[in-house]
């Protein structure tokens, strides 16, 4: 909803400031095809010389995404908190639940629970593949964290591919704008000889296309690049929750020590209130019980 509602703020202070200040929309509505034509095609042809075709459809993923917002809410830092409570409970209390839970996550009870968490391969993958890890004596916690740090970089440097390639775009848009008013003042000079009231229509035309271009970098590409790469951010941070409590796990804290620690690291406006995940984990215990 907030970019759309910056979209409109974006039209209607830019257009209404200049009907306000006595422009006419005449010269712009005649040249805009043409203009948008030439500088819209150039952009996505850039766009596709530029970047592979796993990159394209990523960033036009991301473009639906930066409208939803990021992928993990409240609900599900709080979800996963206590996903990773159970099987840490299973670690250190019953190893042959646990080796059977992380060998089928896909049908385990206890990864069921969380259907959400369950289908996102990336968070389930991280999840088994650390604790089978443990299980075959790769215990050493900070072998295990630098581990799961590069390889989070790693994720997070595929994850922003899309904002890279929207911000080149972004980046390109003024000077192909600039191109376009050139085509303009060229075609301009070769009707030199009419009379002024003509001449001034079409140099307006040719700088609409300067307009066009510096307009669409920076009212709309370029912050949607930026959201989409603040958006990637965001959801990197539940996959960090993660680590946390697979290392809190491994340095032998309880339970309920490793899901503390991590709730304190997840981003403030998402972090489960301390009486949430306790209800939630009491729940879990009964259900155990």
């Amino acid at each position: 909803m907030l970019p759309i509602i910056g979209i409109v703020v974006v039209f209607a202070t830019v257009f209404g400031g200049y009907v306000a200040a006595g422009g006419k929309f005449g010269v712009i509505v005649k040249a805009l095809p043409f203009e948008l034509t030439m500088i819209g095609g150039a952009a996505v042809g850039a766009f596709m010389i530029g970047n592979s075709g796993s990159t394209v459809k990523q960033a036009l993923r991301d473009l639906g995404g930066a409208f939803k917002g990021a992928k993990w809410k409240k609900d599900d830092y709080n979800d996963v908190l206590a996903l990773l409570y159970s099987l840490t409970r299973l670690a250190q209390s019953d190893p042959l639940a646990l080796e059977a839970a992380i060998d089928d996550p896909e049908n385990s009870p206890v990864f069921q629970k969380y259907p959400k968490i369950a289908a996102d391969h990336r968070a389930t993958d991280m999840i088994c593949d650390t604790m089978r890890a443990s299980t075959m004596n790769l215990t050493d916690p900070h072998q295990v964290e630098d581990m799961l740090e590069k390889q989070l970089d790693a994720d997070l440097h595929h994850a922003h591919m899309g904002a890279h390639a929207l911000q080149n775009m972004a980046d390109g848009l003024p000077a192909l704008g600039i191109v376009a008013a050139v085509l303009g003042i060229i075609k301009t000079m070769s009707a030199i000889d009419q009379p002024p009231t003509v001449l001034g229509g079409m140099i307006g035309g040719a700088l609409v296309g300067t307009f066009l271009g510096v307009f669409l970098a920076y009212g709309f590409v370029g912050p949607l690049a930026a959201r989409v790469g603040a958006i990637k951010d965001e959801e990197q941070q539940f996959y960090r929750l993660v680590r946390d409590v697979l290392i809190a796990n491994l340095h032998k804290h309880t339970p309920n020590m490793c899901v503390e620690v991590a709730r304190q690291n997840a981003p403030h406006d998402l972090r489960p209130t301390f009486l949430d995940l306790d209800t939630a984990l009491k729940d879990l215990r009964k259900e155990a019980a």
